[in-house]
């Protein structure tokens, strides 16, 4: 089943990345806008909030695309998928793919899974306290059932 991130991933996902209207570079010396945009952005160019949320639906496609096609034989709620797709925004689809969580996913250990979202909180060996918050809250969404669905249902 194909799912699509809901609006309550997609501000969660807002949340995380921080609002940004007007460009600026990022520490890499990129040029950011919105909620982390980098395609054609330049020095001085200032958007609206609701472009800049139309540029972000647009940028985590591609997240939403992997969880879809990484994911197999595995009934998600809403709230995992949300949980998984603003996970795979964050670390990328190639070590998404590869992560033990979604190997314990896809094996159906749901709670095999969601122990393995607060494994990716280091930058270069080093535990970044937003990405340990982030994770975190990942985890918190994934194990949260969705309302008229019971857990035995949802996994």
């Amino acid at each position: 089943m194909i799912m699509s991130y809901s609006d309550a991933g997609l501000a969660k996902t807002k949340e995380f990345e921080g609002l940004r209207l007007t460009a600026y570079q990022d520490i890499g010396g990129v040029w950011t806008i919105g909620y982390g945009h980098t395609g054609k952005v330049t020095r001085g160019m200032t958007i609206t909030e609701e472009e800049a949320t139309e540029l972000l639906r647009k940028d985590v496609q591609w997240a939403v695309d992997c969880v879809n096609r990484v994911t197999k034989d595995v009934l998600l709620n809403q709230n995992q998928f949300d949980a998984l797709v603003d996970f795979t925004f964050n670390v990328g689809c190639g070590a998404f793919g590869k992560s033990t969580l979604v190997k314990k996913l896809n094996e159906g250990d749901f709670p095999g899974a969601a122990e393995q979202f607060t494994r990716w909180t280091k930058v270069q060996g080093r535990e970044v306290a937003g990405l340990l918050r982030r994770r975190k809250a990942d985890q918190e969404l994934f194990n949260t059932p969705v309302k008229g669905i019971e857990a035995s249902d949802a996994n």
